[in-house]
């Protein structure tokens, strides 16, 4: 009802998030496990573009930094893997499905399946209720969060990385391809940490300089007990506020976690920062999520 939705949207906006569960099919769901499948079983890695994923900053800055292959992905379906999965040649100590950390970040440009889901009336739907006028779609992942070495994202802002005047234009939508436990790695958040601006920005480095991107401000000491889990069933999406701040734990158990995840920026009156390590680019122009 109208009356429940419009309780639904004042919660997003007092806490930073919102949790709609069975907002896709379990088919949704397996028809994009099954396409990441195909990709990940042609996937043909160079060694040199081998970097590995991490959120420490200064592993990040080794990992991203090293070569352009991150910062040239916005517009590319490229492959981002977990840490420990090499051995100092860049082989696989593992197999390759299972080594992956996650693949970014034009899947809803490249992909008929998961340009479909990202572009589906549902999610349309949803922006027209949070009132997006010119809403973009500026990236997309697929997250497998594997077993047992599944790394931990920790505490962030997606603002930090996807930077805009004026802040609150970045929406995150997070999609549950499997459920989502606190045993196998689910989003948690601060409520209401998302009315205080952000304290870092990952910017594009000078040219010349030894890494690609670099930090500019500083992450506050989380207080871990904040936190609060946000499990979700397959098929479940988390609204996610641009500054909400989130984190999630190592992958501990025997399953995976697969996820896809995109962010979109209204685009009316706000302009997208220079500086961020993702651009369009004349091939990507942001597409619009109104169809």
């Amino acid at each position: 009802s109208g009356v429940e939705q419009s309780l639904r949207l004042s919660q997003f906006h007092r806490d930073g998030f919102l949790v709609l569960e069975q907002f896709f099919s379990a088919e949704e769901c397996d028809s994009m496990r099954s396409q990441i499948q195909g990709i990940v079983a042609e996937m043909e890695v160079p060694p040199h573009c081998r970097t590995e994923f991490s959120t420490r900053e200064k592993e990040q800055l080794q990992a991203q930094g090293s070569s352009d292959y991150f910062l040239t992905s916005g517009d590319k379906i490229r492959f981002f893997f977990e840490k420990g999965v090499l051995d100092e040649k860049g082989n696989f100590l593992i197999p390759k499905e299972k080594s992956i950390s996650k693949i970014g970040h034009a899947l809803h440009a490249h992909d008929p399946v998961f340009k479909q889901i990202t572009h589906s009336s549902k999610v349309q739907e949803l922006g027209r209720k949070l009132g997006l006028e010119r809403p973009v779609v500026v990236q997309s992942m697929y997250i497998f969060k594997q077993p047992g070495i599944g790394g931990e994202v920790t505490p962030h802002q997606d603002a930090t990385f996807l930077h805009t005047e004026p802040l609150g234009r970045i929406l995150g939508f997070w999609i549950a391809l499997e459920d989502a436990t606190q045993e196998n790695g689910c989003l948690w958040f601060i409520p209401g940490s998302h009315t205080n601006g952000i304290s870092r920005r990952m910017v594009r480095a000078a040219s010349g300089a030894s890494t690609c991107v670099e930090f500019v401000g500083s992450e506050p000491a989380y207080d871990d007990s904040q936190f609060i889990p946000l499990p979700i069933n397959k098929g479940g999406l988390i609204l996610i506020h641009g500054e909400v701040v989130h984190k999630s734990d190592l992958n501990s158990s025997g399953s995976s976690r697969h996820a896809f995840t995109f962010h979109v920026m209204e685009a009316k009156g706000t302009s997208w920062s220079r500086e961020n390590w993702l651009q369009p680019t004349p091939e990507l122009p942001f597409p619009s999520l109104y169809t």
